[in-house]
């Protein structure tokens, strides 16, 4: 099958034409279908901005990003307006959830937006729900649920819609320690059940050790990269602390 993602030379330049500031520097690199792909780099590396630049929240100044065969680098505002909707899925640090919906209304929201046929957005809200845990806070509005299970409401939210690719942007930055854990492994079951896609940006070495591989981004270029393979995820764990140390700081300098 061909890759979900496919990135070629991706540049970003901000600032004056006579001061300019390069965030990212001629990054390439591919996700293939079903694959769970983490991002690191320490803070200011441009990890944040070429996520911004794939999710189509921000623009390349120069290369070219391809989604599932579309190149989203040359669409109009219009087109990437409809493809971040039928294409994309996200999944944010704070969750994002409407405070005037409970979590069912959150989840099925996804699909009226597409607008799904009625009589199959129940079965399909609940199908994800059980799946992630979630089927007993389904009536529940955002105040009433923990971080952890407002995350996994947010996470079916993004994935209901069967999108090509997810996008998490520190997604278990605002959740505890027992919490994250469950969401990693909720990203791992969606892989593995659903065949879902996800690229991820974290500063956690524990949370990317859950990753299938991990993209290292320094002073906006790709650095390295590891590949977990048939590895123990502990065996991982250290494999990516030491890449961290190369880069010349501890896991909380990575944020």
């Amino acid at each position: 099958m061909p890759a979900i993602l496919r990135a070629y030379n991706i540049e970003k330049t901000y600032g004056a034409v006579n001061n300019p500031t390069k965030a990212l520097n001629g990054i390439s690199f591919a996700v293939e279908p079903g694959e769970f792909v983490g991002i690191m780099g320490a803070s200011g590396s441009g990890k944040t901005t070429l996520l911004n630049c794939i999710s189509t929240i921000d623009r390349a100044t120069a290369g070219q990003i391809l989604i599932a065969g579309e190149d989203v680098t040359a669409m109009s505002p219009e087109a990437l307006s409809k493809f971040r909707r039928e294409s994309l899925g996200f999944i944010f640090q704070d969750f994002n959830l409407l405070d005037t919906l409970t979590a069912y209304e959150n989840i099925a929201l996804a699909l009226t937006i597409l607008k799904s046929a009625a009589e199959s957005i129940d079965g399909r809200v609940r199908e994800v729900a059980d799946i992630l845990g979630i089927a007993d806070v389904l009536g529940k509005y955002p105040y009433q649920m923990s971080g952890g299970q407002k995350q996994r409401v947010a996470c079916a939210r993004a994935i209901i819609t069967k999108p090509s690719l997810v996008l998490a942007d520190e997604p278990t930055g605002a959740l505890d320690s027992k919490s994250a854990k469950v969401l990693l492994e909720n990203f791992r079951l969606l892989v593995r059940e659903r065949a879902a896609t996800i690229l991820m940006v974290t500063h956690d070495a524990f949370s990317a050790s859950y990753c299938d591989r991990i993209l290292f981004i320094r002073d906006g270029s790709l650095f390295h990269q590891l590949l977990r393979g048939t590895q123990a995820r502990k065996q991982f764990f250290d494999q990516i602390i030491g890449v961290v140390r190369t880069l010349g700081g501890d896991s909380d300098d990575f944020s």
